[in-house]
């Protein structure tokens, strides 16, 4: 298979990804039995459900309310919140829902990545592998409960600003670091990749030139490495509204779970369509960072050149 067809699926996916996920919402909406405006406003609640359709925009069918949704979506205008918080735009909630779940996400990756260059460079011991696959066997949602009572406890159930609020963020950071197996995979993961790899002729080759092993072998495993941070990141993603949901933190997750369960389906396009332009970046990222490392490694090493005309 040419060099060239993943970078190009997964451009193409990237693509696709953030147009797809709406599609599918608003199709789920228009599945589900009974008039869409109904469902999100029952009669028996609300009245001048007519007009609340036309305001919405859900009284000329799915594909309309589709494309003028996106349409609007890409000029950064969601709308108002339905039912979430009736009346207040959704831009504003999604600018104040986003930096929580970045942050979320980045500190999360700290011990990964502190994980996977501990492994690649021998300093994690392979008998410690164990330790770290009972850590991963307890579930996010257990050690989010855990985290959640001791805060609770000590600061409160509202305290989600100063310290609290930043307990709250370390805390849902070593969940998604840890839980599940997250950083038993990042070390064991990486771990194996270069195992593999050291086997290969050239390394060896390389040890008998005095080169080191890891600067020889870093450019021909980094598209496995990446595929493999591309996946724990959406692993992370996926567990953030788990996480953002037991902990309080007023990120995208929690966004999207509140207008789940408030079936408030303008705060769950636009959450959704948050976490699908996240994992389209994602892949965007992998795709060019892999035709990146593709056009070093088939360039000649300094000096080819000059020494096979000599």
């Amino acid at each position: 298979m040419s060099w060239w067809i993943r970078p190009l699926v997964r451009l193409i996916a990237a693509i696709l990804l953030p147009i797809a996920v709406p599609a599918v919402i608003t199709g789920a909406l228009w599945v589900l039995p009974g008039d869409p405006a109904e469902i999100i406003c029952p009669p028996g609640i609300c009245s001048g459900t007519a007009a609340l359709a036309a305001r919405w925009g859900l009284d000329q069918g799915p594909v309309n309310f589709y494309m003028n949704w996106m349409a609007n979506a890409l000029s950064g205008e969601f709308g108002n919140s339905w039912r979430v918080s009736q009346g207040y735009s959704v831009a504003l909630m999604l600018q104040e829902s986003v930096p929580k779940t970045a942050l979320l996400v980045l500190l999360a990756m700290v011990p990964l990545m502190l994980g996977s260059t501990f492994s690649a460079m021998g300093w994690i011991p392979k008998r410690a592998d164990t330790l770290w696959q009972i850590i991963g066997l307890v579930p996010a949602v257990i050690l989010a409960l855990v985290g959640a009572a001791i805060i609770q406890i000590n600061f409160g159930a509202m305290s989600n600003d100063g310290l609290p609020g930043m307990l709250r963020l370390v805390s849902g950071a070593l969940v998604l670091g840890f839980a599940d197996g997250a950083f038993a995979g990042a070390v064991i993961g990486t771990r194996s990749v270069f195992e593999e790899e050291f086997k290969q002729r050239y390394v060896q080759i390389a040890i008998l030139r005095g080169e080191t092993v890891l600067s020889n072998a870093l450019p021909n495993v980094l598209p496995s490495l990446i595929g493999q941070f591309r996946g724990r990141m959406l692993h992370i993603l996926s567990g953030a509204v788990i996480v953002e949901v037991v902990l309080g933190i007023p990120g995208l997750g929690e966004l999207l779970w509140d207008g789940t369960l408030s079936q408030d389906f303008g705060v769950v396009l636009a959450a959704a369509w948050g976490f699908a332009l996240l994992s389209g970046a994602l892949l965007l990222a992998q795709a060019l960072s892999e035709v990146l490392i593709e056009m070093y490694v088939r360039r000649s090493p300094a000096g080819v050149g000059q020494a096979e005309a000599a």
